[in-house]
């Protein structure tokens, strides 16, 4: 269990925030339920994201509707290769995260905390931006959703009434109660970084990075849709014990058609490392394929040919994509259901195919 870091300085008044759902009383202080680190918060402090804080014995969540960044995006950037292709979701974002990657290239925004003197936005007004813009859903991006979690809910419960979409781009470090709550509000995309494995010893160490796969089951057990990104970071998380820690997991705990990006690393904030060799990608990505894993992408690099859905029994391109987004799509549908067009393999595909927004994202 983590402890608070920080005195909070600032009014100490509950009068503005939002209370938290999930928390306990501990000893002095509360137990935030949010996250694995359950961070012990006492009176006046926040825990480690900065988001939660402690007011007279009860948690509440600070950085409620104070958001860092609205945009619109393709799903594809996020990535979501499985999940409504072809579709563009409101992404946003708040500020502070719980892991502080120092490679991070929103660091900008996650190693900034919320202050009582941002302004917020309703999730109403932010439900209204995605409706007059056409977007398919939402996207919790940027910096990491979780320490955004009680603002997420509200909004997730909005937007499912309204037919649209919601997802997550996270680390994948929550409390399976919270990942539980959001399955209910029907939060069912979620695209989950993997940082590494048991033996990093640079960076991340003290993360369990085993919970992640036990989340990402919980998932996928739940009904969810997962797709799991591995970022090669150069000298970190790229030695071979670490890429069959993570190739091994994701049979073990995912099965083979969940699918697993493999993405390249580049230079940030405080790594300088050099940027993650291609050679090093393609092989640990043959190396995914030749254990099973069907649906294996190489990202961050800009080869259409290594972003493509092929289909794993005959080989024909099903889905090509190009700066992300989908320029041609060959499956057929019944029963809502996706299978390639040449052999009828069944491809794993949640959501339906936005035909009409071919435009190319730049």
């Amino acid at each position: 269990m983590d402890l608070a870091i920080g005195g909070w300085y600032l009014s100490h008044s509950s009068q503005n925030l939002k209370r938290a759902r999930l928390w306990s009383l501990g000893e002095d202080c509360v137990v935030c339920r949010v996250c694995e680190r359950r961070c012990a918060i006492k009176p006046g402090y926040r825990g480690v994201c900065g988001n939660y804080v402690n007011v007279d014995n009860a948690l509440y969540h600070l950085g409620y509707g104070r958001l860092s960044a609205v945009e619109s995006r393709p799903i594809e950037i996020k990535p979501l290769f499985h999940y409504w292709p072809n579709s563009t979701a409101l992404t946003f974002s708040n500020w502070g995260c719980n892991f502080y990657c120092p490679w991070c290239q929103n660091h900008y925004l996650s190693f900034r905390k919320p202050s009582e003197d941002d302004p917020t936005t309703p999730p109403e007004e932010l439900l209204r931006t995605a409706i007059l813009g056409g977007d398919e859903g939402f996207s919790a991006s940027f910096n990491e959703p979780t320490v955004n979690f009680d603002y997420i809910a509200d909004l997730a419960e909005l937007a499912v009434k309204e037919g649209l979409y919601f997802m997550t781009v996270t680390n994948g470090y929550l409390t399976t109660d919270a990942i539980d709550l959001l399955l209910q509000l029907g939060v069912d995309g979620w695209s989950i970084d993997v940082k590494g494995c048991p033996k990093m010893k640079r960076a991340l160490a003290g993360v369990d990075h085993s919970a992640v796969y036990r989340n990402a089951k919980h998932i996928v057990d739940g009904g969810g849709h997962v797709e799991m990104v591995y970022l090669v970071v150069t000298n970190t998380n790229d030695f071979d014990e670490c890429v069959e820690w993570i190739i091994d997991n994701h049979i073990s705990y995912l099965g083979h058609s969940v699918p697993l990006h493999i993405n390249r690393y580049y230079p940030a904030h405080r790594w300088r490392e050099p940027p993650t060799p291609l050679e090093k990608l393609l092989w640990i990505a043959e190396k995914a394929r030749g254990e099973g894993i069907e649906y294996t992408y190489i990202g961050n690099v800009g080869d259409p040919q290594l972003e493509s859905t092929k289909c794993p029994k005959c080989g024909k391109t099903l889905i090509y994509r190009h700066r992300y987004r989908v320029l041609e799509f060959n499956l057929d549908r019944d029963d809502y259901r996706y299978r390639c067009s040449r052999c009828g393999y069944r491809i794993p595909i949640t959501g339906r195919y936005i035909q009409w927004k071919s435009w190319i994202w730049f």
